[in-house]
């Protein structure tokens, strides 16, 4: 029997790995090899790669207190999961979930949630950002229309560890209201994890027009990248998936701008 290895763990799944891999892009095989894989990305906060932001953090200077402590982020994982043993789970992923998920899953499909729009709308310091140049990152906030994205799912033995690792990245500074929300995919409803913003957190930077936006974005650099990277990651995959976001093709051409402009300049 194959194994997949879970933190310092090995446990059994039920299908052969090539199998396994093959299957979980029936739905979506324009996506195979366009993902980073779980064992391969930065984002997957192991204990190891906890420790290394952790020690950055320190030589930019934040505070001890500068992300939420294990205990508050375990606290909202459980909640948010409680009585969900032995079930598979379904993780919504609209930014950069989209193109480096970090967890092992075995299906992807398209999805749509309503009433919600993605917006870069959560400054960071760290990742994307510096203290003294604040970048941001998307996050999904109620509004009218449609957000087009994509659902993992995990297989519920591998949902506890996998949920984990999801939660110390997206709830490290607690921005994000994660919540089980339907969604619609072409194969039918789904229950899926979801994480809407958080508006009352004070990185959340309310009604940004779309200028000021893309001049912060066009450049804020942080440890994992430069935040124009991120968009243009976005963008692309958008792009691969036939997905059309007005906002983000927008804001991809002010930054395009911002960019041609400060050459020209220098």
């Amino acid at each position: 029997m194959n194994r997949l290895f879970i933190g310092a763990r090995e446990a059994p799944i039920f299908e052969p790995m090539e199998q396994t891999r093959h299957s979980a892009f029936i739905h979506l095989p324009e996506l195979e090899g366009q993902l980073t894989p779980a064992d391969a990305s930065g984002l997957r906060l192991t204990d190891e790669v906890l420790a290394a932001w952790d020690a950055q953090a320190r030589q930019q200077g934040l505070p001890p207190g500068w992300r939420l402590s294990d205990e508050a982020v375990e606290r909202s994982r459980q909640t948010v999961l409680a009585g969900r043993e032995g079930e598979d789970l379904w993780v919504f992923a609209y930014g950069s979930l989209m193109w480096d998920p970090a967890i092992h899953f075995q299906e992807v499909r398209r999805a749509r949630l309503g009433g919600h729009v993605r917006r870069f709308a959560l400054a960071t310091t760290i990742g994307r950002g510096s203290p003294e140049c604040p970048g941001l990152v998307l996050t999904l906030q109620p509004g009218a229309g449609d957000c087009e994205g994509l659902a993992f799912r995990v297989h519920h033995r591998l949902a506890e560890n996998e949920s984990r690792l999801l939660w110390r990245r997206e709830m490290i500074r607690g921005g994000y209201c994660p919540a089980l929300l339907p969604l619609d995919t072409p194969q039918g409803p789904i229950q899926a994890l979801v994480l809407t913003a958080n508006t009352a957190h004070p990185q959340h930077r309310h009604g940004l027009s779309l200028q000021d936006t893309a001049a912060t974005i066009a450049r804020a650099q942080g440890s994992v990248g430069s935040n124009r990277a991120y968009l243009e990651q976005l963008a692309a995959q958008l792009d691969v998936l036939g997905i059309e976001d007005a906002y983000v093709r927008q804001l991809a051409s002010r930054v395009r701008a911002h960019g041609a402009a400060h050459t020209r300049a220098g």
